[in-house]
């Protein structure tokens, strides 16, 4: 165990630093959500989008719960939110329209600190419960993120073709006057994805100079679904471009009365609450950080490095002292069987721990859980120094049966046979 030590306190330390970087980035202030989360205030957060929402007088709300029951969900928001069972059709175009020696790395949601361990998929009873909400009547709005096809865009009918990375930021504008699109004349934005529609789906955004679809509407049942193929489109820093805001005003407000739920449940939140939630939403990870450096600076306190030190020579000249005193004392007054028997209970008490006893156990009951662990020799001779102990008259005998028992103390590591089972025990 000694020489794994430093190879434990180098692990431990690690990690250390691992975890504590994880808090230090999730916890940062106006950073610690997602990309795309409404409660990030970044220039990739959402966070403006839902204040203009409320300001603009839209019933909006976040939502901590997951899919699986929206009786009173009003229109769900998803922005970034993954889906289970997602997929590339097209790997091959989709790496060669992304950055060079990019891979399709950019494919995936980025995540900030823990959300990378606790944000959650839209698993496929949710999608199955939010497909049914829109066939009921119910209205979404869904902002996927990438390229990859996944099971709510092929219920939908709607195929994902990923943008050009090297294109510049793209016009976009109303390919036909909709309700969805009132007041609004241009949208810039960066496109992921361009969309391949259904026929009954209503076009709401094209690119200008491509003709290609970046929003529609999509019918599902009796309930329609907003896709948008440019995430950056919902994000602070895009808001503040030519119509961008206009566009999701009118788009919300002809989507139907609402209340507009943005979903914050797959980007790692939820109406649970813990001691690394607050850390995260208050900054207070410093003193967590303390807490951990005082935790290890605890524990390699109790770890002695290197040989013991000496005592200093006067206490160790003092402690001789002492004794020789004591001993003097008990020579004197002649009470050799009283230090006899202070000899044997201390034996006594250090051949209890291996018998598994308290230190108060009497020496007969030692001696038999000796018996028990194998220990055949200790017990023996804890019985023969029990008995000599009756006998000591002179300081000859008292030396012998120290020395006796420091001979025995010395046994105590030596391996003996194994502990015999009781009666009944598999």
């Amino acid at each position: 165990m000694r020489d794994r030590f430093p190879l434990l306190a180098v692990g431990a330390l690690l990690l250390t630093v691992v975890l504590g970087t994880f808090l230090v980035r999730g916890a940062r202030r106006n950073s610690f959500a997602d990309t795309l989360s409404t409660y990030r205030a970044q220039e990739d957060g959402a966070r403006a989008l839902y204040l203009l929402a409320q300001e603009s007088g839209l019933p909006v709300t976040r939502r901590m719960a997951d899919m699986r029951i929206l009786s009173d969900a009003g229109t769900p928001v998803l922005l970034a939110v993954e889906v289970s069972g997602a997929y590339e059709a097209d790997p091959d175009q989709t790496a060669l329209a992304a950055e060079p020696d990019a891979g399709l790395g950019d494919e995936h949601v980025p995540r900030t600190g823990f959300n990378a361990f606790r944000a959650a998929s839209l698993d496929d009873d949710e999608t199955e419960k939010l497909l049914e909400h829109v066939r009921e009547g119910g209205a979404a709005v869904y902002v996927p993120w990438g390229s990859q096809e996944n099971p709510v865009l092929q219920a939908l009918g709607v195929k994902l073709f990923k943008a050009d990375t090297t294109l510049p930021m793209r016009t976009l504008v109303p390919p036909q006057p909709t309700p969805y699109t009132l007041g609004v004349a241009r949208v810039e934005a960066k496109v992921q994805a361009y969309l391949e529609l259904p026929e009954h789906a209503v076009p709401v955004l094209e690119d200008e100079r491509l003709g290609m679809f970046v929003a529609a509407v999509v019918p599902h049942g009796q309930g329609r679904v907003l896709v948008v193929g440019a995430p950056e489109l919902a994000m602070n820093q895009a808001l503040a471009r030519a119509d961008n805001a206009q566009f999701w005003l009118s788009a919300l407000a002809a989507l139907g009365p609402g209340p507009f739920a943005f979903d914050e449940f797959h980007h790692g939140f939820t109406n649970e609450r813990s001691v690394v939630d607050f850390a995260r939403r208050y900054g207070l990870h410093f003193a967590v950080l303390q807490l951990l450096l005082g935790v290890a600076l605890w524990s390699v306190s109790l770890k002695r490095f290197g040989r013991p030190r000496p005592p200093p020579e006067s206490t160790r000249v003092g402690a001789t002292d002492a004794l020789f005193a004591m001993g003097r004392l008990y020579r004197e007054g002649r009470h050799h069987g009283f230090s006899a028997q202070l000899i044997l209970r201390g034996l006594t008490q250090d051949l209890a721990l291996h018998a598994g006893l308290p230190a108060h156990a009497s020496a007969t009951k030692v001696a038999e859980g000796l018996r028990e662990r194998g220990r055949e020799d200790l017990a023996r001779g804890l019985e023969l120094l029990g008995a000599e102990s009756q006998s000591v008259a002179r300081d000859a005998d008292l030396q012998q049966l120290a020395e006796r028992a420091a001979r025995l103390r010395q046994r105590l590591h030596s391996a003996g046979a194994a502990r015999h089972s009781p009666p009944g025990t598999p």
